[in-house]
């Protein structure tokens, strides 16, 4: 693999929920409000603006994109006519601000959020995994998760693993064929890491942006660090994609507090090359 960074975007906000999809690179500039696309030369489209700050993205079966809206905990579905349409409010059932999602094949989406206010201070609590069906239906499938952030599900359809970045580690799910998660198991307990976005390659390695260890770094399961590849910025989020499958997207920027962004206006997206494609979903 070549371990040199290139960076693709620069002047971000800060950039978060990275996906492959048809052929371009998506991710949302959350504190800017807006969803942007991206071309392998570097060619930029925005593709929505969303009040509520946007985080994960996903897809439905019929093409149609799923957002998150993170501060009102809404998911939200980009129409044909590039209207942005509710498809569930999850604020009864999100402890706080919704985050990162992974949808299946099917197109329900597993949304995790914050579970307190991380950015005021407030005490660490713990956070809910919602599942949300194509047509409203959501519900709690997960409790008692340590800051759900990135997760991915295996090519089979019948494994999830979700980043708890408050606890340092990967940990794994059953999917039920009702959708539900069953079997919780550690995957990988991580050290010298905090997991936020994570993406999956064709050997069962998982990528993990980890913020506070300005590295993004694959593990398998088990816990065995394979690669860490140190950044510049901090590392928030990453997306194996590309023509072949075989580059890097890493999302990274200075901080994460709205407070500073907006000034420092460091978030950039980075590339890197691999030898191995990516797999499963997102």
């Amino acid at each position: 693999m070549s371990a040199t960074l290139e960076t693709l975007i620069s002047g971000l906000l800060f950039p978060e929920g990275p996906r492959w999809h048809d052929g371009r690179f998506y991710f949302s500039d959350m504190h800017a409000g807006v969803v942007l696309a991206v071309n392998e030369d570097g060619k930029t489209e925005e593709i929505c603006r969303v009040e509520g700050e946007p985080s994960g993205l996903g897809w439905l079966p019929d093409g149609r994109m799923l957002i998150v809206s993170m501060q009102d905990r809404r998911l939200l579905r980009l129409e044909s006519d590039g209207s942005l349409s509710e498809v569930a409010d999850l604020s009864k059932l999100a402890t706080c601000h919704c985050n990162d999602m992974v949808v299946d094949e099917e197109g329900n989406a597993y949304v995790g959020n914050f579970g307190f206010d991380l950015h005021n201070n407030a005490e660490q609590r713990p956070a809910e995994l919602i599942r949300v069906t194509p047509d409203g239906d959501a519900r709690i499938v997960a409790s008692d998760v340590m800051f759900p952030n990135g997760s991915v599900i295996f090519p089979n359809g019948k494994t999830l693993v979700v980043g708890e970045s408050f606890a340092s580690r990967l940990t794994a799910f059953d999917i039920e064929s009702d959708g539900s998660l069953s079997n919780r198991r550690v995957w990988a307990q991580l050290e010298r890491a905090v997991p936020d976005g994570i993406c999956l390659d064709a050997e069962g390695g998982i990528w993990v942006a980890s913020p506070v260890s300005h590295a993004v770094l694959r593990v398998l399961e088990g816990g065995e660090e394979t690669h860490r590849i140190p950044i510049e910025n901090q590392a928030y989020a990453c997306m194996l994609g590309g023509a072949d499958g075989r580059t890097l997207y890493v999302c990274t920027a200075e901080d994460s507090d709205p407070a500073l962004t907006a000034k420092s206006r460091s978030g950039r997206i980075e590339t890197l090359r691999f030898d191995v494609p990516r797999a499963g979903l997102p």
